[in-house]
């Protein structure tokens, strides 16, 4: 027999230390791929590191998230919608989409006969959605489902809110916020980052649904958004389409590297664990590559880290993707300065980008003068 070839650690919890792995959540995913570009946040997310933690480790306070007075909210309100069996969900599917029922069919998957971990959840997750997709089982509710998708390579273990069947004879994602909706308006930016959440989870159940054979088209390309209607506490329902979430979910995705590849390249010596001291946390951040944008501050903890750095350094994408996709090639905004003065000379691997720098640069001289 050939020798026995051991098993290669998980580099990624080696990284973390002794602390649990965060999960990944919907919210993470969507950051991720708002910019899959990012090694260091792929890797940050893949071995469970508390970004936040990290952050306040490296002297960075993350200046965004929910209040904890939002998230009494929404849990008192979810709690609503919950109550009876979900009798005002079931109200609204009745009312709003014409479903034919009069009480719900529910199934928790909160827990499996006293087990919550997420493996065993997931696998009677599935096993329900394929025995009511082959028409063995009616259930119109599924409660505290998990799903799995792949993230750079590793699995992630998603928990939707509900999931609902026989709207159309298709299942549906549902999602249950606490931000209301007055005269039938509500927060469009709330709604967008909440549709762009509820793709990852479409995207999950029609992974699941392709992974047993079945037909992809029973999963919905849409989601019910259930929020509060007006200054009441009084649940109304909305039907939103993912299409345009879903391609673009699906190409990003496809665009990130492996994390477990991309911490394999970082030395033995590298460490995440957020307690070690702050030089030595710092020292092995800087050595994953960052893509700072200035949207990262809108969704990132490690945004103000990351921003100083691109700051020292002077990158291009300090000022945006714009400027970082139009200086190519150019690794500063330093050098393209002394490309624009004359002290440097342009090689031949970015010497179209220096022409339409300085094609750039005479038009704006010709725009001052004529303003002058």
């Amino acid at each position: 027999m050939p020798p026995h070839t051991p098993e290669p650690p998980d580099r990624l919890s080696q990284l973390r230390g002794g602390r649990p792995p965060l999960p990944y959540t919907a919210r993470k995913i969507t950051a991720l791929t708002a910019n899959p570009a990012c090694a260091r946040r792929s890797v940050l997310d893949a071995s469970g590191v508390d970004k936040t933690v990290l952050a306040r480790r490296l002297g960075y306070e993350p200046r965004f998230g929910q209040s904890p007075f939002a998230i009494a909210r929404e849990e008192a309100f979810k709690a609503t919608v919950k109550w009876g069996s979900y009798a005002e969900l079931v109200r609204l599917l009745r009312e709003d989409l014409g479903v034919p029922v009069e009480e719900a069919k529910l199934q928790d998957l909160g827990e499996v006969g006293g087990i919550s971990s997420l493996d065993v959840r997931e696998r009677e997750t599935r096993g329900v959605i394929e025995r009511i997709a082959a028409g063995d089982e009616e259930r119109l509710i599924l409660q505290s489902p998990v799903l799995t998708l792949e993230v750079a390579g590793r699995l992630a273990y998603l928990e939707p809110d509900v999931l609902t069947h026989r709207i159309d004879g298709r299942f549906h994602v549902v999602a249950i916020r606490s931000f209301p909706v007055i005269d039938g308006q509500a927060n469009p930016t709330a709604v967008a980052q909440t549709a762009k959440q509820a793709s990852v989870h479409v995207l999950a159940l029609r992974r699941a649904f392709a992974a047993a054979g079945l037909d992809v088209a029973q999963v919905a390309d849409t989601f019910l958004l259930v929020c509060p209607k007006d200054f009441s506490n009084r649940p109304c329902l909305s039907r939103i389409d993912l299409r345009q979430e879903l391609a673009a979910l699906d190409f990003q995705l496809a665009r990130l590297r492996r994390a477990e590849d991309l911490a394999r390249g970082l030395p033995l010596t590298a460490t995440l664990d957020t307690d070690r001291h702050p030089d030595v946390l710092r020292e092995s951040v800087e050595q994953l590559p960052a893509s700072y944008v200035p949207d990262c501050l809108s969704f990132c903890e490690m945004a103000h880290c990351c921003r100083d750095e691109a700051d020292t350094h002077a990158y291009p994408a300090r000022l945006g993707g714009a400027v970082r996709n139009n200086l190519a090639g150019i690794d500063s905004t330093s050098t393209a300065l002394a490309y624009l003065d004359g002290g440097l000379l342009p090689g031949d691997e970015n010497a179209e980008t220096v022409e339409l720098l300085l094609a750039a640069d005479r038009l704006l001289r010709l725009r001052r003068e004529k303003t002058a």
